[in-house]
């Protein structure tokens, strides 16, 4: 006959193996996808090439870039938006896709803050305003004179329609009066190939990726964007200094995730995004080629998006830059 602490006993097990039993696997358990609404070859692209390696080691997992190309980057981020929650699928972003396309688009696919949870600010960079090597002009002044001379002659091509590379050529055009014609592309990559092979006569682009080629002759740099000149380029000037006075701009680049992404996941994403940035190998590199790894946390970076928007607002507004 069984004592009354063994009949308790086998109650017990009896009711342990009758609930059912699961072990929720540690994040992440599974290779993660970063999602770049452009195609490959392009400045975010570049970026997170940059970051790959120490941020696997951060995560103990692969991870794995995928390409979304069109609209600005909004096709991209329109399928993390609606991917599981689950931090597998993340988006690597820049301005003109989360704060610029909500405000130029009447219609935009989604809404950054209800849409997306924001893991980490990953750098901040201006752009460089730069020319093909054949367009007869060494400065941003020759160039406003140039054009003012050869009305409707040039062009200029951008990452796609709503982006920071649409955006700051039609800043430019309503600060000096000049007219060049809109070509939009998929991306920066072949934008770049058209600018290089004459096709497009203007962009204005990330430095890295703009630094990269004026130092091999293809193109012709003639301003940058920030307040002070860029260590990668340090013999071009700032806009300002050209004397168009209110054109500066420094963009972004950043992780986001789905909204309803855990907060346990979303840490720990944004300390695997924080311990690669602090890598002082990556920073040297970063600020070499002309970005500054300007990390934000998830909650910092969520603040950050609520002020940069309704400003990115006005000066679509002010520019005009509206599209259906």
């Amino acid at each position: 006959m069984l004592k009354p602490t063994q009949i308790v006993r086998t109650l017990l097990l009896s009711i342990m193996l009758a609930i059912p039993f699961h072990v929720q696997a540690a994040y992440p358990d599974k290779s993660i996808k970063i999602i770049i609404g452009f195609p490959a070859g392009g400045p975010l692209d570049a970026h997170i090439r940059l970051l790959i390696d120490k941020l696997q080691s951060a995560l103990g997992q692969t991870v794995i870039v995928d390409y979304k190309a069109g609209a600005g980057g909004a096709v991209g981020a329109q399928f993390v938006a609606q991917s599981p929650p689950d931090g597998y699928t993340l988006l690597l972003a820049n301005t003109g896709t989360m704060v610029i396309n909500p405000a130029i688009y009447t219609k935009a696919p989604y809404d950054t803050l209800r849409d997306f949870q924001p893991i980490a600010r990953t750098a901040q960079q201006p752009l460089a305003l730069i020319v093909n090597k054949d367009v007869p002009v060494n400065s941003l002044k020759e160039l406003v004179a140039y054009a003012k001379a050869n009305p409707g002659k040039l062009n200029y091509g951008s990452a796609g329609n709503g982006g920071i590379s649409h955006l700051v050529p039609e800043m430019l055009k309503s600060e000096t009066g000049i007219f060049m014609v809109h070509i939009p592309f998929k991306g920066s990559a072949p934008a770049f190939t058209d600018l290089i092979a004459g096709h497009v006569q203007f962009m204005a682009e990330s430095v890295p990726q703009a630094a990269n080629y004026a130092k091999q002759g293809k193109v012709k740099a003639l301003a940058v964007t920030s307040a002070k000149r860029n260590s990668a380029l340090p013999n071009t000037p700032t806009v300002i200094e050209t004397g168009v006075a209110n054109l500066e701009v420094v963009g972004f680049y950043g992780i986001l995730a789905p909204k309803g992404t855990p907060p346990d996941v979303t840490n720990k994403l944004s300390q695997a995004f924080k311990e690669t940035l602090e890598s002082p190998d990556i920073q040297k590199r970063m600020i070499e080629q002309g970005a500054d790894p300007a990390f934000l946390n998830a909650d910092q970076f969520t603040k950050f998006l609520t002020i940069e928007m309704p400003r990115w607002a006005k000066v679509v507004n002010q520019a005009g830059a509206k599209l259906d």
